[in-house]
């Protein structure tokens, strides 16, 4: 039935995947946004978000989610708890499997990010937001003149170290191997650095202090000599990397080879009518603010695509 066609289906409800509804309601497309296995994404894991513009005195990750649901959804936005299972793409309308249900849609907006990798600690989680993060660039600031821990050894963590001696008075970075995966140029600037030092054949088994709500310190082990330790920090860093959510769309999409999509020319892929933004295409800045704004492209170009083919 025609009338059971969706305009459009949007995929997330991160920044990205709101925006994108806001302006596709806007356009009285009446968007469907499928919530994902991550209802709001990584902001709704942050605490205070500082440099969203227009909130001088910042605004919490998941009242900043809220307001924005709300807002599209004061347009006619609506929404749904579902996560896509699969999808054909190979005909219009596409047709969306979410399991005991299907959808079929015009066109599609990919806006399903990329989660955090984490090292699956026992109080990782109950402190992410609270000294625990996995964004240098949005908790940096945060912990000004303090001692910091950063997790990995590839150009990630490198990057995430080399960007938080800003504000760290000290940070070491913690390698569970003697070898870096990080590139050379990344691994000398980091070596030369003086407020970093390495810590490698090292892991992580726990996190410090739930009780006081932050980061007091760390339990680790070397992995030669079997020797574990408490090792004082005021916050933990992940620098190992995110997973894109879009193993869905393999072999229909264009995936680099940690399976993050490919966009052609902003926010188009290479199936017509399906439309990439936020974090599950952007490997490079992955900041609110970046996927809100292709979360504005994608929707303005379902409207053009939809007025070219008469709906």
């Amino acid at each position: 039935m025609e009338d059971s066609v969706r305009n459009t289906v949007i995929l997330g409800t991160g920044c990205s995947g709101l925006t994108a509804a806001l302006y596709a309601a806007r356009a009285n497309l009446k968007p469907l946004v499928l919530d994902g296995h991550e209802p709001g994404g990584q902001l709704s894991l942050t605490t205070l978000v500082e440099n969203f513009p227009g909130f001088p005195e910042g605004i919490q990750g998941p009242e900043l989610i809220e307001n924005m649901r709300k807002q599209a959804a004061r347009f006619g936005a609506e929404y749904k708890t579902a996560h896509l299972v699969s999808a054909d793409l190979s005909q219009r309308p596409f047709t969306l499997n979410l399991g005991k249900e299907g959808l079929k849609t015009r066109t599609l907006i990919i806006a399903s990010g990329a989660s955090a990798r984490w090292l699956g600690l026992p109080n990782e989680q109950a402190l992410i937001g609270h000294g625990v993060s996995s964004c240098a660039t949005c908790d940096g600031f945060f912990f000004s003149g303090k001692e910091i821990a950063v997790i990995g050894g590839g150009d990630s963590a490198m990057e995430e170290a080399l960007f938080l001696t800003r504000f760290a008075s000290k940070v070491t970075l913690i390698h569970r191997r003697e070898q870096f995966r990080a590139s050379k140029i990344m691994l000398d600037r980091a070596r030369k650095h003086e407020k970093i030092q390495f810590l490698t054949d090292t892991v992580v088994d726990d996190v410090f202090d739930v009780s006081k709500q932050e980061v007091t310190g760390l339990r680790l082990h070397n992995l030669k000599t079997g020797a574990a330790w408490d090792f004082p920090a005021s916050a933990m860093f992940l620098g190992i990397g995110h997973v894109p959510n879009a193993k869905m769309f393999a072999g229909q999409l264009d995936m680099d080879k940690d399976g993050y999509l490919i966009p052609r020319d902003y926010v188009f892929t290479k199936v017509a009518g399906v439309f990439a933004s936020g974090d599950v295409s952007d490997r490079r800045y992955r900041q609110a603010i970046t996927a809100a704004g292709t979360g504005c492209m994608a929707a303005m170009e379902v409207e053009k695509f939809l007025e070219g083919h008469g709906h």
